[in-house]
This record gives structure tokens, C-alpha cells and sequence, in this order.
């Protein structure tokens, strides 16, 4: 049964794909450059990590970024929320969701991030309202309705092809020969797999012009929770408070996160030789309540964990939350391959 419905599945997503290019389904200019972050699965890719990298780059170079993104997971989604005006954050993650609270958090004084089902109706506004000179679709692969000028697409080099078969029996949202749509793709965690040259091959079957980039993760610091959630929102206030990860070298740590790919997360812990004792893994966009934290503590004690090790994703969903043992919120940094190179493309 399946198998059936994966061949429904892709049967809809290439007409869906085939109406939006002969202009049956009409598709929107935002009225400013628009730059595509996305993927072709589903679960976490390395997506958001892009987007910050992204929004980075061209705020450095004077643009005014607006990131428009869904915010998945969050309280009433239908309704427009402006997670970030670029200079102070403006809602919490239960509001505005998890990934647009982390994105702002990140990009004080860089961009703007709007969180709206309708992005199209969302942009006119923005520009509108601050001047916007660049968007950012969030997870735009597939939001055809939207035009863009660039798209990029994330592959994770830890599962690149979703199993290679449509949803529901995969992972796949649309069939691989859509990633000829492509302008850039990126190899996301890199890092954590040994055949990347295996990936390109395959991602060359399908899109043989388009350049290809890989990523790794590099982790940049530590920050204790209450810290971390006490980061003045104001960018002018802004305040580092990252501890060595050699100050922790000798205790064992207890890793939980609510991701796409939590193994990502745990494998990237051991790779920079961090003492894991155990780990515990949530639904993606899993909202944190004091039971759920109860339960990862007792089984931080049980393993022998003297400390927790999470996620800035996470982080953003724990205020309020009150913790037995110290927790620290892992800061990591995205390395691409060519940096110059994929800069000049945007």
C-alpha cells in the first residue's frame, strides 16, 4: 500500500511541478531578489545552518535580508508573525517557531525574519514595511507560488536520497530528476560520511551543470542554557558567553535534542571527542514541558552524565524549564568547501 501511495505521491508532485511551468498555477515576483534555501526530503538536511550562512553573507554586503519562512510547529501558523525586525526579536519560539527564533537570534542586526504560511502576501508587506532588498525563502524548494532567482538546494550526506523513495515509503518529497530545478546544491555534514564522491555522481545524473558545494560543521562554543536564553535581544547589546569545550573535558555528557536528524547532532558530539554517555531524541519541533526534561535528567544520572549538551534550536524552547543538572547549548559554525566561490553565486 505504500508503494501505491509513493507512486500517487509522485505522480501529484510532477504535475503540481508541470502546471507552475506552463503557467496554469501562477507564480508570484516578491518584488526584491529571492534567494531559495531548501532540500528535496524531508526531516532535518543542515537547512537552517544555509540559510544563516546565507542571510550573512549579503547583509555584508548591505543588503536589507528578510528571511520568509512557515515556522513549523508554532501556535496558530496560519497568522503572520514578525519574529525578528532585525534589531530586536519579537516573539518566542511557541509564537513564532523554533528555527525563526534561532535564525533571529543569530542574525540580530543582519535580517529580518517573518514567519507567514503566505510568503508571497508576506513579502509585499515586508518590502513594504522595511525596505527590503533580498529574501530569503525558508524551506522554498518546493513553494513554487513564490518566484525566485536562486535556488538552492541542501543534500545531507548522511541520507542524501531519502532511501531513494518517495513519501510515505521514503523521504523524498519530490521525485530526484526535480533536482534539475537546482541552481547550487550543497552536501550538508560532509563531514560524517565517507562517500561524497559516490553523492555527486548520483547528484550529476540529474542536474550535470549545477555546482556542487560541501559543508561541514565546526563547533564554535559552548554556552550555559540560562545564558544563552539571557542574550540581550537587542543587537546592539549582543554579548558572547561561550565556555572551552576543554573545561569539560573529563566529564561525561547526556545529549538531548528535538531535530529531523537527531543522529546527526549525537554523531557530531563523539566526532569533536565529547565523553557521550547517552542520548535521548524528540520529535522535530517538539515543545519542551518540565516532564520531558525530568525524564532526560534521570536518564542523564542513570548513564553517569555530569551535564547535558543540547541544541540552539532547542534552547529556544527551554526558558521556563528548570534543570537538576548543568546544560549547555552547543554553538556550531557552518565550513563550506569554497566559500568565495559559493559567495560569488549568490
Amino acid at each position: 500500500m505504500s508503494s501505491l501511495l509513493s507512486l500517487i505521491y509522485a505522480k501529484i508532485a510532477d504535475v503540481r511541478n508541470t502546471l507552475y511551468e506552463k503557467g496554469f498555477f501562477k507564480s508570484f515576483d516578491l518584488g526584491a531578489r529571492t534567494i531559495s534555501v531548501g532540500n528535496i526530503t524531508t526531516g532535518g538536511t543542515g537547512k537552517t545552518p544555509l540559510v544563516i550562512l546565507v542571510s550573512q553573507i549579503l547583509a555584508a554586503r548591505g543588503k536589507r535580508v528578510c528571511i520568509l519562512t512557515r515556522g513549523y510547529g508554532r501556535k496558530n501558523p496560519k497568522n503572520r508573525i514578525v519574529v525578528s525586525n532585525g534589531k530586536k526579536i519579537l516573539s518566542d519560539a511557541r509564537t513564532g517557531g523554533d528555527e525563526p527564533v534561532e535564525m533571529a537570534k543569530k542574525l540580530l542586526g543582519k535580517a529580518i525574519v517573518v514567519a507567514d504560511a503566505n510568503r508571497v502576501a508576506a513579502a509585499k508587506w515586508a518590502k513594504a514595511e522595511f525596505g527590503v532588498t533580498t529574501f530569503i525563502l525558508d524551506d522554498g524548494f518546493q513553494h513554487r507560488r513564490a518566484n525566485r532567482d536562486l535556488d538552492i538546494v541542501c543534500i545531507d550526506a548522511t541520507n542524501p536520497f531519502g532511501g531513494g523513495k518517495m513519501l510515505p515509503s521514503g523521504r523524498l518529497r519530490e521525485p530526484l530528476a526535480n533536482l534539475g530545478r537546482a541552481n547550487i546544491i550543497v552536501i550538508t555534514r560532509s563531514d560524517l560520511a565517507s562517500n561524497i564522491d559516490e553523492i555527486k555522481s548520483q547528484i550529476a545524473e540529474y542536474a550535470p551543470a549545477c555546482p556542487i558545494f560541501t559543508t561541514s560543521t565546526k563547533l564554535s562554543g559552548m554556552t550555559l542554557l540560562d545564558k544563552f536564553l539571557a542574550v540581550p535581544e537587542d543587537e546592539s547589546e549582543l554579548a558572547q558567553s561561550s565556555f572551552a569545550h576543554q573545561t569539560l573535558a573529563n566529564a561525561k555528557a547526556f545529549a538531548f535534542c528535538a531535530l529531523g536528524s537527531p543522529e546527526s547532532f549525537f554523531r557530531q558530539l563523539r566526532k569533536d571527542n565529547f565523553e557521550v554517555a547517552g542520548t535521548h531524541a524528540f520529535t522535530d519541533h517538539h515543545f519542551y514541558r518540565q516532564k520531558d526534561i525530568k525524564i532526560v535528567v534521570q536518564k542523564a544520572k542513570d548513564s553517569g552524565a555530569e551535564y547535558l549538551l543540547t541544541t540552539a534550536k532547542d534552547a529556544v524552547k527551554l526558558a521556563g524549564v528548570k534543570m537538576e543538572l548543568p546544560c549547555f547549548v552547543v554553538e556550531a559554525t557552518l565550513v563550506i568547501d569554497d566559500a568565495d566561490g559559493f559567495a560569488a553565486l549568490l
